[in-house]
């Protein structure tokens, strides 16, 4: 799922197989978003106007550029989490490179409830993760179990 804090910005279910990074959205919550998307905003090429005309022309009708879309993990979803820091290591005994299970802390609202659960059963909420981490998409079959739930979630929101 996404926090509640990213239902203002466009989402997307995850897919088998995708690479993702931890970056921050203009909520200031940290959530999960595809480098293809990220590096489309962040294209220099686009940026710099050609000439004085273009400057011109952008100054008083800038471009519009569509906002990086969060990508919505549902609970149970299977992630190798990777490029954990030193710090989460010693304090979750954990390695750097390490598959999590995605899951819900808590059903209250306005609250930070996305999280991963690693082996050994400790758990971080995605906005411990450092921005720029790197998770793959594993598995989603086990999230098929949380369906109702999704469901419910999405007819909350509606």
């Amino acid at each position: 799922m996404c926090d509640y804090s990213l239902m203002a910005v466009p989402n997307r279910l995850a897919a088998e197989g995708e690479e993702l990074v931890a970056h921050r959205f203009p909520t200031g919550s940290v959530g999960l978003a595809s480098p293809a998307d990220l590096s489309r905003i962040s294209d220099p090429a686009q940026s710099q106007p050609r000439g004085f005309w273009t400057t011109v022309k952008n100054f008083f009708n800038p471009p519009v550029r569509q906002p990086v879309p969060a990508v919505c993990i549902p609970p149970g979803a299977r992630l190798q989490l990777r490029d954990i820091p030193d710090r989460l290591q010693r304090e979750l005994q954990i390695g750097p490179v390490e598959e999590v299970t995605f899951t819900q802390i808590t059903a209250a609202v306005n609250s930070y409830r996305d999280a991963v659960r690693f082996s050994n059963g400790r758990q971080v909420r995605l906005q411990e993760l450092r921005e720029g981490q790197h998770v793959h998409v594993l598995d989603l079959s086990l999230a098929e179990a949380f369906e109702p739930l999704i469901e419910e979630h999405h007819a909350i929101l509606r």
